[in-house]
């Protein structure tokens, strides 16, 4: 259990964080890069859940503690430590999937391009969904130097889709969606 009686420690001054493993890594460094990523795609879920409730509240907060997990996992370069290591599982990535079909199985097909627009949640949604799509490029790039979890990648890539999906769920079930009209202010 994490327990902080302080928040500052004074040992970032010189421009370093401490990983779980008790290395240290530039802050610009590419894996931290990646965990601010996915701070801060997990504070925009926490302002779309300012709008939300009932199912889907209980189906972001479960997204939220998975990518403090997620954060975890990428905080771990390696397996070689004292403890075992938090890890995204594909039962994670799996319940993405499922929650992705089922509210997708709802939508009309779409028949445009639509805007990040609509009802708040709506826009919120598709607000962290963007912050997400960063965060799997930021791990994309992470992987391309060190190993990320295969499973972590997955994660990010479906959450995003499954963003999109919820982001026009929010939208009156897509009907409300705000179509991209090409050309439309030439």
């Amino acid at each position: 259990m994490v327990k902080l009686n302080k928040i500052y420690t004074r040992t970032g001054d010189d421009g370093t964080t401490g990983l779980a493993d008790g290395s240290r890594r530039p802050k610009d460094d590419p894996r931290l890069i990646a965990i601010g990523s996915v701070d801060e795609a997990n504070a925009t879920l926490g302002l779309a859940r300012l709008h939300s409730d009932g199912d889907l509240d209980g189906l972001l907060a479960r997204v939220q503690n998975d990518l403090f997990d997620l954060g975890a996992d990428l905080a771990t370069p390696s397996d070689h430590i004292a403890w075992t290591p938090i890890r995204i599982t594909a039962p994670q990535v799996a319940a993405l999937e499922q929650a992705l079909d089922r509210h997708n199985d709802e939508l009309s097909p779409l028949t445009s391009f639509i805007l990040p627009a609509g009802s708040a949640l709506s826009a919120h949604l598709h607000l962290a969904r963007t912050v997400v799509r960063r965060a799997e490029r930021d791990a994309v790039t992470l992987n391309c130097s060190e190993s990320v979890n295969p499973e972590a990648l997955k994660y990010l890539n479906r959450l995003s889709d499954l963003l999109f999906v919820l982001a026009r769920h929010a939208n009156d079930k897509g009907r409300a969606d705000v179509l991209w009209l090409p050309g439309a202010t030439q």
